[in-house]
């Protein structure tokens, strides 16, 4: 495989899960990695495995101005970020018998705004340039509504959307934007799920996908393949179908 058309990631959701497999992926490459994530102490141990290529910058992305501050950090050391992933979420199970607000609004600050805080501070730099990638990590959880994922997959379909928004917005920038939308990955989120995952991988092999599908810089990057052109093809059923397929294969697994 020729060299990586990057120098320098930001990975802001690296402390664990894809987040933790792509930088260790990117830093095998030969390229510098810029670790973010709110466990400090998480962060340490990935640059301990990345043989000298992963510097670790910890922030919040819900406190406001932190993404500015971080990445200026970032390229004062390291240079201008060339590709950016942006993979910092939450996951809480939906209950119809205890609905929490408090749930949804912090999914909304870490999932959707968490990332737009980020693309805030990417942007002017990256236009600047006329150069960069920004790669979105959202889910096929997206797609559409499904059960139990009330308080998740609103942020996930707000990411996509704001993915599409971007990327016809950058055309001619020379700013990439890219849409990754994994399956089921095996990480500290999904062990929530009460449910048979089908197509279940384990983060280095979605790692793989992320930086093969990012190095030919197409739009989206949506894996299993099986697994999500299914999910595509349930999508466009009218919804009286739809509904039936979700409560005979879904809700009741």
């Amino acid at each position: 495989m020729p060299p990586p058309p990057w120098k320098t990631a930001w990975i802001v959701g690296a402390s664990s899960g894809i987040g933790r497999a792509v930088a260790l992926r990117l830093a095998r490459d030969g390229v510098r990695v810029a670790a973010s994530a709110r466990d400090a102490a998480a962060l340490e141990d990935l640059a301990a495995e990345g043989g000298g290529l992963i510097t670790v910058h910890p922030f919040d992305v819900t406190e406001d101005g932190a993404a500015t501050r971080v990445l200026g950090e970032i390229e004062a050391t390291l240079g201008p970020v060339d590709l950016a992933i942006l993979s910092a979420g939450i996951w809480e199970p939906f209950r119809p018998d205890d609905i929490r607000v408090d749930a949804f609004a912090d999914s909304i600050a870490v999932n959707y705004l968490g990332a737009v805080s980020c693309i805030a501070a990417l942007l002017p730099g990256m236009r600047g340039r006329n150069a960069g990638q920004i790669a979105i990590v959202a889910s096929v959880a997206g797609y559409f509504g499904l059960p139990k994922s009330a308080t998740y997959g609103p942020t996930k379909a707000a990411l996509i959307n704001l993915a599409e928004s971007l990327r016809t917005e950058m055309d001619g920038s020379g700013v990439a934007v890219s849409l990754v939308n994994p399956g089921f990955v095996a990480t500290r989120l999904t062990e929530k799920n009460s449910f048979p995952m089908p197509f279940l991988m384990q983060p280095d092999a979605a790692a793989e996908r992320i930086v093969k599908g990012l190095r030919s810089r197409r739009f989206e990057v949506a894996f299993p393949r099986r697994f999500t052109w299914g999910m595509k093809f349930l999508g466009t059923f009218p919804y009286p179908v739809f509904f039936w397929i979700v409560r005979k294969f879904v809700s009741r697994r």
